[in-house]
């Protein structure tokens, strides 16, 4: 009955190590067209949103789907960090976390 009390402060402690491992981890995206870049954290929590100094479109649907674009990718990539922290302590490979 010990061992699993312990087991589980264990997990637990190594939880909240992923996390704060997250949370300070930061990655750049940047849109396919080279239009907007996104700095986000392993928290999916949107550091910066840097657009191209020397742009020139003014088409606001172009600007949109670029944003939509960057914002996706970054948050792919966070859950893509996210699992193999994750995996890191568990051992495992959670669905949902992939």
């Amino acid at each position: 009955m010990f061992d699993k009390m312990k087991q589980l402060m264990d997990m637990q402690r190594k939880m909240q190590d992923v996390k704060r491992q997250l949370e300070s981890a930061t990655f750049d995206i940047s849109s396919s067209d080279g239009l907007i870049k996104i700095t986000m954290n392993g928290a999916q929590e949107v550091k910066d949103v840097t657009i191209q100094a020397d742009l020139k479109v003014t088409d606001k649907a172009i600007l949109e789907k670029a944003a939509r674009d960057a914002y996706n990718k970054a948050i792919k990539r966070s859950h893509d960090l996210a699992a193999e922290k994750m995996r890191g302590v568990t051992g495992l490979n959670l669905p949902g976390l992939t």
